[in-house]
């Protein structure tokens, strides 16, 4: 029983997943078959070590053993159940307790030039934010990513993933040196790495990635896979990616022609449309105080999250209609039983005006304040009272295209006015907002056809945190498809959706409904 606590304590603090032996010598047994002959085993990580063990029963070339682990019971337990491959083979161990991020472990890569070296290994999957929530002692300070340069461009300036760190780390450390990398980590990690070849340069090649069922292995509810590569050679800007270890490669990303992709042959058939977007993508409202700025419509009026059975006496002028990413199912969204209080027209703006002008609003927001002093985020800091973010004058237009920013699906939606009034996103998504609904009918048509719906497949890294992002909206140029649009298909399909369009707008100046910048450009 006290064994298995301390498993369990170690997974939650340590973001400790300890790699099965069976997967370790898969994993051993697929290296074997790229014809690798490692001298000098490194492992950053070591914890119990399984992957130690499955290196030395499969490589008999390894006469250097390092494993680096900062908990004591692991190193205990790892050292005796190598005791037999010291007796037996003519290797040199050393098990030594150390921080990863402390250890010098450019010193093992200057002795053992120029050895043959594999660097190997299953680092933690957590993020510092996560320790520390947790008060863990296993927090490495921030200074020690320093020691790699623009680390923080990569992983964040808030919050990084501590197993992307050791492998940035790693490759810092060993990519000049003759040998192999091949780490455990979850596949984002592998996106940022490749991503990062066009800033840091790494001089490593025949990259790989092998996902593996990380639910089966390590009951973790991640993509994760093993990432491969080979040491001094000329840099990679290109990953392969297989299902498994025993299927052959499916895709490859990286980047081609300047553009960091997901899918390199399937990004070439739209390749042409990946360029700037016409409009600015905006993302929605923001405030972090659901509980009191987010209400729900009911048969007698508002009601909020902290009294669902009180009716709310508030002035309905500031309630705005309020759509969530888990809403955006259809093509056209007509009603939301969700609204959101808009204090502000413009982010900044001064919320005085609230006492005199809306005094039912206030005296509840005010009753409230505690919830908005709460707020962790900085960019409430020295703020106007109640303020809100994610808010302009594209916030109010009546007609908007909008798509979810965290579901695995690419359809963008046509919002209407509910009630006489421009329907508010909340900041999990994204949106263009248009004057008029011929405007917002013809570019939610256009982004939800087969070629730009292929290029966003190309494109989008589905494991992560945030599937769909600003950057990747101003990618989408959608004029050409614009430009292709057949009136009479429109007007059908708008019928479909029951939309009422007016078709002299399309005949007589179809492009001025698309504003200036577009002038020249629609139905020639």
């Amino acid at each position: 029983m006290i064994k298995n606590n301390l498993i369990k304590r170690d997974k939650l603090e340590y973001g400790d997943f300890q790699t099965p032996l069976g997967l370790a010598r898969k994993i051993c047994g697929w290296l074997k078959k790229q014809e690798i002959k490692p001298q000098v085993l490194v492992e950053p990580t070591c914890g119990y070590g399984n992957f130690i063990i499955a290196a030395l029963e499969t490589f008999p070339s390894i006469q250097y053993v390092y494993g680096i682990e900062i908990y004591k019971q692991y190193i205990a337990e790892t050292e005796k159940k190598l005791e037999p491959f010291v007796k037996t083979q003519n290797i040199t161990v050393k098990i030594i307790q150390d921080d990863v991020f402390h250890f010098r472990f450019n010193d093992i890569a200057k002795k053992h030039q120029p050895e043959s070296i594999l660097v190997l290994g299953n680092p933690p999957w957590v993020t510092n934010s996560e320790l520390s929530a947790k008060e863990s002692d296993n927090l490495p300070t921030k200074l020690n990513l320093k020691r790699v340069a623009g680390i923080e461009a990569i992983t964040g300036k808030g919050n990084f993933d501590i197993g992307e760190s050791v492998t940035f780390s790693m490759l810092k450390t060993f990519s000049e040196s003759n040998g192999y990398f091949a780490f455990l980590v979850k596949n984002i990690v592998i996106k940022n790495v490749i991503q990062s070849q066009q800033q840091f340069v790494f001089p490593i090649s025949g990259l790989q990635q092998i996902d593996i069922d990380a639910k089966k292995e390590f009951n973790a509810n991640v993509d994760a896979g093993l990432f491969f590569a080979r040491f001094n050679k000329t840099p990679a800007i290109n990953c392969c990616v297989s299902k498994s270890f025993d299927q052959p490669v499916n895709r490859s990303f990286g980047w081609t022609n300047r553009k960091f992709v997901a899918d390199i042959e399937r990004y070439k058939k739209s390749a042409g449309l990946d360029g700037d977007s016409p409009e600015i993508w905006r993302q929605g409202l923001k405030h972090d105080c659901t509980a009191v700025m987010e209400l729900t419509t009911t048969e007698n009026g508002y009601k909020n999250n902290l009294n669902k059975t009180q009716t709310l006496n508030i002035e309905p002028d500031l309630i705005y209609p309020l759509l969530k990413s888990s809403d955006l199912k259809d093509q056209v969204i007509t009603k939301t039983n969700k609204n959101v209080i808009v204090t502000q027209t413009a982010v900044g703006q001064n919320t005085d005006y609230l006492a005199t002008d809306f005094p039912l609003t206030f005296d509840y927001l005010d009753k409230h304040r505690e919830f908005f002093d709460k707020r962790k985020s900085v960019i409430y800091k020295n703020k106007p009272s109640f303020s809100i973010f994610g808010i302009g004058d594209y916030s109010f237009k009546p007609f908007k295209v909008a798509i979810s920013g965290l579901y695995k699906q690419t359809q963008f939606s046509l919002v209407l006015p509910i009630d006489n009034k421009p329907v508010m996103l909340d900041d999990t998504c994204y949106f263009l907002g248009f004057d008029l609904l011929e405007e917002a009918t013809c570019v939610m048509y256009s982004l939800n056809q087969p070629e730009i719906q292929n290029l966003l497949h190309s494109i989008v890294f589905w494991n992560a945190k945030r599937v769909i992002t600003k950057d990747i909206l101003m990618r989408l140029n959608y004029v050409p498809i614009l430009r292709r649009i057949e009136i009479n298909k429109m007007l059908e399909y708008a019928e479909r959706q029951q939309l009422t369009l007016s078709k002299n707008i399309f005949i007589k100046n179809p492009s001025s409904i698309f504003g200036r910048q577009h002038q020249e450009l629609l139905w020639q």
